[in-house]
């Protein structure tokens, strides 16, 4: 019998279980684990994100660093091609990182996204929504081609869905979302020669712990860049796409989830290149 029988949930499971084992399939490479733990050896947060595989129990901004380094680490997570290619599940390590911490603080007798528990029915959903806003954004604008990093839209995805899980409100959760364009973006030169290095492994994670960030920054407060895309001069727009709007083809739902590509027998790249 089906846990699932809507065909986004049941995709959205399967994703999620490849992306673990990614991720715990990297921690066997010490050039991955090395990058792992607190910030100052030996720390543990109480009722902090518990970081699959390791003994870890981070605050939730490290924490979705941590989860979300070791699933990219190896590029064997899933992928969307577009006019802007990447790998949706690489939001889950935002999700899970303060999914956990929500659940472990409330159990505690906190009161985090109005203090209940996240079900993995609830993980799976902000999964869904992570693929479908990334996936969207990425399928008729490219960022490579001004030489942005697609992480970009990792971290806007994770602040959209992160917002949602902590409870902001809609307000909120724009000026989270604002606060992730006007962020500072990565440059995409570490994914090519003469510079690529291992910063393409953990690229994704750092977008995650930024999204993290900056969603509890909003939450303490802070407000968000109105025309943050569209300013003259100064906005995104104008600064890093060479003027020209975001252009979409279809209205958010969960296309990208149920196309989404897994990569069976071969990393990103090999991938790409077969298609």
């Amino acid at each position: 019998m089906a846990l699932l029988i809507n065909p986004q949930f049941d995709t959205a499971r399967f994703v999620f279980l490849d992306t673990l084992g990614c991720g715990l399939e990297g921690l066997r490479f010490k050039e991955c684990t090395k990058l792992l733990g607190p910030i100052v050896p030996g720390t543990t947060v109480p009722s902090g994100t518990k970081v699959p595989g390791t003994d870890f129990q981070l605050d939730p901004v490290n924490g979705a660093f941590n989860i979300g380094a070791m699933i990219r680490w190896l590029d064997y997570n899933d992928c969307w091609l577009a006019a802007e290619w990447g790998h949706p599940s690489d939001n889950l390590g935002a999700i899970l990182a303060v999914a956990d911490w929500i659940s472990r603080t409330n159990r505690a007798g906190g009161n985090l996204g109005s203090g209940k528990i996240i079900t993995v029915k609830e993980v799976l959903e902000a999964m869904i929504k992570a693929h479908e806003i990334q996936g969207c954004l990425a399928l008729l604008n490219s960022y490579n081609k001004v030489g942005l990093d697609h992480v970009v839209l990792v971290k806007v995805a994770s602040a959209a869905v992160v917002s949602k899980m902590l409870g902001l409100s809609e307000k909120q959760t724009a000026d989270a979302v604002s606060q992730a364009w006007v962020d500072g973006q990565s440059l995409r030169t570490y994914r090519h020669s003469p510079n690529t290095m291992s910063r393409k492994s953990w690229a994704a994670g750092d977008a995650c712990q930024r999204a993290v960030n900056l969603v509890l920054k909003v939450m303490k407060g802070e407000p968000g860049v109105p025309t943050v895309l569209s300013a003259p001069v100064w906005g995104f727009y104008d600064v890093l796409f060479k003027g020209k709007p975001f252009e979409f083809q279809r209205g958010y739902g969960s296309y990208v989830m149920e196309n989404v590509l897994f990569k069976v027998s071969y990393p990103g790249k090999q991938a790409s290149s077969l298609l």
